[in-house]
């Protein structure tokens, strides 16, 4: 145990060394308190748990969902952490990570603050973003808030009805728009909301999957009337952009669409019959589905610029999801998996991408693989601990835009932290 005087010292050492870097050692960096974040089961970690079901519960409640890092079914679609988990961990440490960026004489005296204080530098942290549906009070929500829920759309159930589809679950952007609201008026008053806002990571994303999963699977649906979805998915996510901006985020990442088509859901589904186009001859996935998500992201990315300039005073950064989720599809082996990133880890569909909606992960008579570590996919349709830990780096990584203010070496030190580097 830390004898007192040397932990008041260590302390003391890290309150002048946090001087030092505000007052000249280093630019000012960026620092964030909490996170909050909105989308689907890609950052779900616990609300589908919360929200009705027939049956069984949903996937993501039962074995072996979790077993990796919780060694417990969380609520998160994964055998472990997800991206919005190891951000988490960033956040965690972004405030000593800064202190790192500064000059060579201020990072021995935080390395000597680390040794001596070890978990006390913990507790400057914030822990995982309280999932909505399991929170009640202010003070549940005070260190962040996680308001995304597995299978959520961004358009609501009454534009699927419209359409004769039907969503898997019954929550959208709107509903999860009005969660934000609710929890602001339980923050206190105005100043306070936009104090603790303007110190928030914002995540809105990755949403839209779902939409383009029903549609794509839809009766009687083309390709350009998936296409149609477009405008309207990105509507949904520009007015949550503009909504957590009015209540005063100073940083809002967006993350963008995956790569459909190197969904092993949707590559058993279609099982040869794609129509024109076909399969990518280097990744092997659907050319039209990736189609429509860079389709997606193109405009996405237009949308964004537009925000940037209505909104000059906040950090409005694009999260590439597509590209990070490919590296891991064409080189698989640099980034330590198989060399079947196409296939599945858990469920008991056999065949090259081990997928079957009867044999879902999970479901009686299935198995997850002896080490999901070397899998980029956990069920099919989402990904393991260990791709999205991959996809959290390259996430970090863009966070380097100079209206971050956050340097290279704070960006790698964060990333070092999750285990990137």
């Amino acid at each position: 145990m830390v004898p007192l005087s040397r932990l008041l010292f260590a302390m003391a050492l890290l309150h002048a060394t946090a001087a030092a870097a505000a007052s000249g050692g280093g630019r000012r960096q960026k620092r964030y308190d909490r996170v909050f974040s909105f989308g689907d089961s890609l950052t779900d970690t616990g609300n589908v748990l919360h929200i009705s079901h027939s049956g069984e519960g949903p996937p993501a409640g039962r074995p072996p969902y979790g077993e990796t890092f919780f060694r417990r079914p969380t609520g998160r679609a994964s055998d472990g952490r997800l991206v919005v988990d190891f951000i988490g961990e960033h956040a965690k440490h972004s405030r000593v990570s800064t202190l790192l960026a500064c000059h060579r004489t201020i990072h021995l005296v935080v390395i000597v603050t680390l040794v001596l204080v070890g978990p006390a530098v913990e507790a400057l942290g914030v822990p995982h973003p309280t999932p909505y549906l399991a929170g009640k009070t202010a003070a549940d929500f005070s260190r962040g808030v996680n308001f995304a829920v597995g299978g959520a759309t961004a358009l609501d159930v009454q534009f699927f009805q419209s359409r004769e589809l039907k969503p898997f679950v019954p929550i959208s952007l709107d509903n999860q728009t009005s969660w934000f609201n609710n929890v602001l008026e339980l923050l206190g008053s105005v100043e306070e909301q936009r104090k603790i806002m303007s110190t928030s990571l914002f995540l809105v994303g990755e949403i839209g999957v779902n939409d383009y999963f029903i549609a794509a699977l839809g009766r009687n649906r083309t390709a350009g009337d998936v296409k149609t979805f477009v405008p309207r998915v990105l509507a949904a996510v520009r007015s949550v952009i503009t909504d957590v901006i009015a209540a005063g985020a100073s940083t809002v990442v967006v993350p963008g669409m995956i790569p459909l088509g190197c969904e092993p859901q949707l590559l058993a589904q279609y099982n040869g019959s794609v129509g024109a186009g076909g399969y990518d001859p280097v990744t092997g996935c659907i050319t039209r589905l990736n189609d429509l998500a860079e389709l997606h992201n193109r405009e996405l990315r237009r949308m964004l610029s537009g925000l940037r300039r209505a909104h000059p005073g906040t950090a409005i950064v694009y999260a590439d999801l597509y590209r990070a989720v490919t590296n891991l599809v064409v080189s698989p082996t640099k980034y330590g998996f198989r060399s079947r990133p196409l296939a599945a880890c858990c469920g008991g569909g056999g065949g090259a991408y081990n997928f079957d909606d009867e044999a879902f992960c999970g479901a009686a008579g299935t198995a997850a693989c002896g080490d999901p570590s070397e899998y980029v996919s956990w069920d099919g349709v989402h990904f393991t601990e260990a791709a999205n830990r991959r996809i959290a780096c390259a996430v970090l990584k863009g966070l380097t835009a100079p209206t971050l203010s956050i340097s290279l070496a704070t960006t790698e030190a964060w990333r070092r932290t999750i285990g990137c580097v």
